[in-house]
């Protein structure tokens, strides 16, 4: 019996997690759990996974949370003390990092101090912090098995094969909903058509990064650090039928593809169950029913996103978080509508050029960086709001 602590329970992937908990009680256990101020889902969560220890964003939530359970043997937490307490929880198994955002580094770090593997979701773990989130891994002798589609596909396809024979790896991207649409169209998009990714059921962050698809380019900049390879050597398709999930090409031309549904209780079962394999009746595909594969180069210029992430990747130090840590401001002044969808990209560009470079930070270091990229681009979008009105 696997014990599982998760962090983020009640978003997407988290929810999802559960789901593959659920579906195969004789392996796995619920340790603990951690949200943010979504106490109604955590609370139907504790309710019926029994963990010993959760954990939400402040006393107030956690005071609420106490009240609508009454009397229960878990033990509620708060804020980041309590978040990193659950994720270095002693009897845990795995970890499973899926918490939204920067907010998940610290909690990720804590499990990994305490030599517990992990599953990691949470991209922006490693886009900010992966030389001293790999270091520390490397240190403590902890596994982290990817959760993402693409860097679990990545995963697959490397087993059983010598690193240095891989020529490239190529990550897909089903190009959201926003594929086929023109430039005149983006700068009309309202956060509801945003919102309606084609392929993927995702929280809603993920989504709009999907949309702009500096998703996309976080991925890629995870990718360096999980498979030790330079950016050059990660290329990016979008593939809209999101069937293949990302391939790796061999030295002697041999490329190799990882395929399946578009649901993420796949790579999540993976990462729970590694190196065994969960049966499941649930997420068969029929190729005979996929239709035709489509594979296309992405447009830079109708999606700066993606270059920029790879211009980041390319300076290195805090440039990466910098660049998460403004994407995040900007995504949420969108969803709140105070600025507008072609607005993102540019409000992070702005953060990325302003801010100087340190080449190799420490961990308090990268969180200045990212605390300045968000004051920065809150700045500018006041700016936009003062222009618009």
């Amino acid at each position: 019996m696997k014990r599982i602590s998760i962090l983020g329970s009640t978003g997407s992937i988290g929810v999802s997690t559960l789901d593959v908990i659920a579906a195969h009680p004789e392996e796995f256990a619920v340790m603990g759990l951690t949200a943010g101020k979504n106490i109604g889902r955590l609370q139907e969560q504790i309710v019926r996974f029994r963990p010993r220890l959760a954990a939400v964003i402040d006393e107030e939530h956690a005071s609420r949370l106490r009240c609508l359970l009454g009397p229960a043997a878990t033990e509620i937490l708060h804020g980041a003390e309590g978040y990193c307490e659950v994720a270095a929880a002693s009897g845990s198994d795995m970890v499973v990092s899926a918490m939204v955002g920067a907010a998940g580094l610290i909690p990720t770090l804590a499990a990994i101090e305490a030599g517990i593997p992990i599953a990691l979701a949470n991209k922006e773990t490693l886009v900010m912090a992966g030389r001293i989130v790999l270091g520390k891994a490397a240190e403590k002798g902890v596994n982290i098995i990817p959760v993402d589609s693409e860097h679990s596909a990545i995963f697959q396809c490397l087993r059983g094969h010598c690193r240095e024979d891989v020529q490239r790896i190529i990550l897909t991207a089903s190009g959201g909903p926003f594929l086929n649409a023109s430039a005149e169209r983006l700068a009309s998009v309202t956060s509801a058509e945003a919102l309606r990714h084609p392929s993927w059921a995702m929280g809603r962050k993920i989504t709009i990064d999907s949309a702009t698809m500096i998703n996309k380019g976080l991925e890629v900049i995870e990718a360096g650090w999980l498979f030790g390879l330079p950016v050059e050597a990660i290329d990016v398709l979008i593939h809209p039928q999101s069937i293949i999930h990302s391939l790796v090409e061999y030295r002697d031309g041999s490329v190799i593809a990882q395929l399946g549904v578009p649901d993420m209780r796949l790579p999540i079962a993976y990462a729970l169950s590694f190196p065994r394999r969960l049966p499941r009746s649930d997420c068969r595909l029929d190729l005979t029913m996929a239709g035709p594969l489509e594979f296309l180069v992405p447009d830079l210029e109708k999606f700066p996103g993606l270059r920029l992430a790879y211009e980041a990747a390319g300076r290195g130090g805090t440039a990466p978080a910098v660049l998460n840590a403004a994407n995040e401001t900007a995504v949420e002044a969108f969803l709140c509508e105070r600025i507008g969808f072609s607005d993102i990209v540019p409000l992070v560009k702005r953060a990325l050029v302003r801010h100087v470079v340190q080449a190799e930070p420490n961990i308090d270091e990268i969180i200045a960086a990212d605390r300045w990229a968000r004051e920065e681009a809150e700045q500018a979008v006041k700016e936009k709001v003062r222009i618009r009105n």
